[in-house]
């Protein structure tokens, strides 16, 4: 999945909300996971509702596909807090083309999202090593931008799968990370 642009104008880092960071870096950990028992790769969403995190799959026959699935799955979100979209790509560098997973996330009413990565390296035996901390890469767009907060939405407008579910009820298509 490399069709997607994602804009750094500066080298400075902003401050990301705590609940998207989160978010963020949950979902990286989750790709990193799944690549490193020799899965593939498949992009997802990363939901935060109330006090539940709901995962689904946006796979596609090309880049496009995926994320036109991811971002319709976020744009009618009501009630959620936060987003990652999480897929495997690359990033141009001053020091050539570097392969990364990426999250890209935002948060209901924010102007623009943000981007962040794991850079990777696949030896000559297919052995994946990523770098241990997420990188900034920039800015990116919001799926989120026309939600109001969470607290704003009363629970009949609120998708029904994401109410009233205890952790065990939770439907997610890939395992939580340990």
């Amino acid at each position: 999945m490399a069709d997607r642009t994602v804009e750094n104008d500066s080298q400075e880092v902003p401050e990301i909300p705590e609940e998207l960071e989160r978010v963020l870096v949950f979902s990286l950990d989750e790709a990193k996971e799944k690549i490193n028992n020799g899965e593939d790769l498949i992009p997802f969403t990363s939901l935060i509702v109330k006090d539940n995190l709901f995962i689904e799959s946006h796979p596609g026959d090309s880049a496009e596909e995926c994320f036109a699935a991811a971002e319709a799955n976020v744009r009618g979100a009501r009630g959620a807090g936060a987003y990652a979209f999480c897929y495997d790509g690359y990033i141009e560098t001053d020091d050539g083309v570097k392969d990364a997973i990426i999250a890209e996330g935002g948060e209901p009413g924010a102007d623009t999202g943000y981007a962040v990565a794991y850079l990777y390296t696949v030896d000559e035996e297919g052995a994946y090593t990523f770098e241990s901390e997420a990188a900034y890469i920039g800015e990116a767009p919001n799926f989120m931008e026309q939600l109001k907060e969470p607290v704003d939405y009363a629970d009949e407008d609120i998708e029904e799968k994401y109410l009233d579910v205890d952790e065990a009820d939770i439907e997610v298509d890939e395992e939580p990370a340990e």
